[in-house]
């Protein structure tokens, strides 16, 4: 490895901000350790407002404010519907195993106490249970996959 090798490998490092780096050949061994960054503030001093003519300011001031954006076609469907959420964090299962069927299925009518789900949170097994009557429309989390505290797993139509 020649110098303006090395030159270049050096910038590569710092271009993509790797603290450490080691190459190990045959004859030789290289190793490009960079600093941490360093974070610069500047302070900058407030301004003064600007002057405006008043013709400006008061146009400005009668300017309508945008209007909010409209709530998206699934937020707006979603409304009617209750949102089960996770408990725990956890592992996600919607069957005790893997052989067995779905505690609940899209179209399936649920009362208070049904268990609807499993999730597995340090080795154990807790079972969700519906805290509402209706009917389930849209299951929301994939089987066996990692959920989060409060994460939405099953939307409810209460009616």
């Amino acid at each position: 490895m020649n110098l303006t090798e090395i030159q270049d490998l050096i910038k590569f490092v710092a271009k993509q901000k790797v603290t450490e780096v080691e190459i190990e050949k045959k004859d030789f061994k290289i190793t490009i350790k960079s600093e941490k960054e360093e974070v610069h503030i500047a302070h900058v001093a407030p301004q003064a407002p600007l002057q405006m003519a008043a013709p400006a300011a008061a146009a400005i001031a009668a300017a309508p404010s945008a209007p909010s954006a409209p709530a998206s076609p699934a937020e707006e469907e979603n409304a009617n519907y209750i949102t089960i959420k996770s408990p725990m964090i956890g592992t996600f299962y919607r069957s005790a195993n893997p052989e067995s069927d779905s505690f609940v299925n899209v179209g399936d009518t649920i009362k208070e106490g049904d268990v609807l789900c499993i999730v597995e949170a340090m080795k154990l097994f807790n079972e969700i249970e519906a805290e509402v009557s209706g009917k389930i429309v849209k299951v929301l989390t994939d089987d066996a996959s990692p959920i989060e505290f409060d994460q939405p797993l099953f939307l409810v139509d209460p009616s």
